[in-house]
């Protein structure tokens, strides 16, 4: 099995670790308290690994592509973020599902959004590019976006700084730290290459790891959760729906290539859920359905990207037949 198989697959295995999860935290509630120990050192890991794929020392180049850029920009960070916080208002009043959908809908993915765009026939290059720039922003304007799209008193109950901050700076400043490094040390010497493509077969399995342990963790609110998750399928359903013609709109008014504008749809459909996972799991007692609506997102995501996969190039950015060129 390649990569780009086991990537292609990935869906299926993150079900399997879900479902192996919830069995064993049923049948031993006990180990509730040692996954939540183990879920730190291995989300710090992926997140590591997968920030290493990530040209973290190259974000000049996202600019290189002027309309490609504004478009990932204006979409990303402007109009998703308001149709998000409209996307609210459909929702039970329920503030802990509001905050994860926040949460995990107002970053733009860093990660399998790559691997998306080479299955879905978009281009790869272009992705790769404005990766970096996508994670910078995210992680700057979140903060911002939690505090004018949540209530005040939801917003001063829920982050709470104190904690919220050690969770950041070691589970992604210091992993995003580590990668650029990784990164300056592999661009040192062309031969060392062969490790970032090591390091990147790991954020599948890890991120398997990761999902068994939440749903081992949390196996009470899971079951508990059902109403709430069920609420905001539609939601996230509607939201990739949204997303890919959004993009098909920005590739007509800026007249981008089909590919560019694939690889468009897959940047404004597909979110960091796990990013934002240290965030929601610093979260203080009373605010862990928002941990399983994070989870809940990543998963309709990837069967949302199945459906891509097909509907992108086949039909809504179909290249033109040489009879209809």
């Amino acid at each position: 099995m390649n990569r780009l198989s086991l990537e292609r697959h990935q869906v299926w295995i993150y079900l399997a670790a879900i479902v192996g999860g919830l069995s064993l935290g049923t049948l031993a509630p006990g180990v509730g308290p040692r996954f939540e120990t183990l879920l730190w050192p291995v989300l710090a890991a992926l997140l590591y690994t997968t920030f290493v794929q990530v040209p973290l020392l190259h974000v000049r180049d996202a600019f290189r592509d002027a309309r490609f850029v504004l478009a990932i920009l204006l979409g990303n960070f402007i109009l998703i973020p308001l149709l998000v916080w409209l996307a609210l208002h459909a929702l039970p009043d329920d503030p802990a599902l509001h905050l994860g959908v926040l949460l995990v809908l107002l970053v733009p993915c860093t990660d399998w959004f790559i691997t998306f765009t080479q299955l879905g026939q978009g281009n790869t290059a272009r992705a790769i590019a404005v990766t970096p720039l996508n994670l910078l922003l995210q992680l700057l304007l979140l903060p911002a976006y939690l505090w004018l799209m949540l209530p005040a008193a939801d917003f001063s109950t829920a982050i709470k700084t104190e904690e919220m901050l050690p969770a950041a700076l070691m589970l992604i400043g210091v992993p995003l730290v580590a990668a650029a490094l990784t990164e300056r040390w592999v661009e040192a010497i062309p031969e060392r290459a062969v490790w970032r493509e090591r390091l990147g077969w790991w954020p599948v399995p890890l991120l398997a790891v990761v999902v068994f342990l939440i749903a081992g963790a949390q196996v009470g609110t899971v079951h508990d959760a059902g109403p709430v998750l069920l609420s905001v399928l539609p939601v996230f359903v509607g939201f990739l729906l949204v997303a890919a013609l959004l993009a098909r709109g920005f590739t007509r008014w800026l007249r981008l290539p089909l590919d560019a504008g694939r690889t468009l749809a897959f940047s404004l459909g597909t979110r960091n859920s796990f990013v934002v996972l240290p965030f929601a799991l610093a979260l203080p007692a009373g605010w862990e359905t928002t941990v399983v609506v994070v989870v809940f997102q990543s998963l309709v995501e990837l069967f949302g990207m199945a459906f891509y996969l097909w509907w992108l190039p086949r039909h809504l950015f179909r290249q033109p037949s040489m009879s209809q060129a």
